[in-house]
């Protein structure tokens, strides 16, 4: 193989490591959340954000002393949102009172990847994640 032809392989080589390097960094289900520390909360619905590669809401919780702590959910894509768990633009709005089951983040942060979400109208959803299988009720 000529000199060229070696360095165009090496060029080429390089390029596709590049390439691949965003796919290689989203993170997995198990680097960032604990499936042995499932959590139940309730509050108001204060942000959403429809982004990829996962969408996001914040609800404000009130605990018994009446302090308000602000959570961040994980959701799956947006993608698999609306095709496969039936989320439409409407499900969610800011002021919503919604219920939340899910998995604690292993930093101990207040936030947690959703697994099903109970709408104000009592409507459960799943929220497509890792593990988000609808349980029955």
């Amino acid at each position: 193989m000529s000199m060229k032809a070696s360095l165009a392989v090496v060029i080429v080589g390089i390029g596709l490591v590049v390439a691949a390097t965003p796919l290689v960094a989203h993170h997995s289900f198990a680097a960032e959340f604990d499936a042995n520390k499932a959590v139940t909360l309730k509050g108001l619905v204060t942000r959403i954000e429809w982004t990829n590669p996962h969408a996001h809401f914040f609800i404000d919780v009130k605990d018994d002393q009446g302090t308000t702590t602000n959570w961040k959910f994980e959701l799956a894509s947006p993608n698999v949102l609306v095709q496969q768990c039936g989320w439409t633009g409407k499900t969610l709005h800011v002021g919503d009172e919604v219920t939340v089951e899910g998995a604690m983040a292993k930093d101990g942060s207040t936030m947690a990847n959703a697994r099903v979400v109970t709408l104000a109208d009592g409507r459960r959803v799943s929220a497509g994640s890792s593990g988000g299988d609808l349980p029955p009720r």
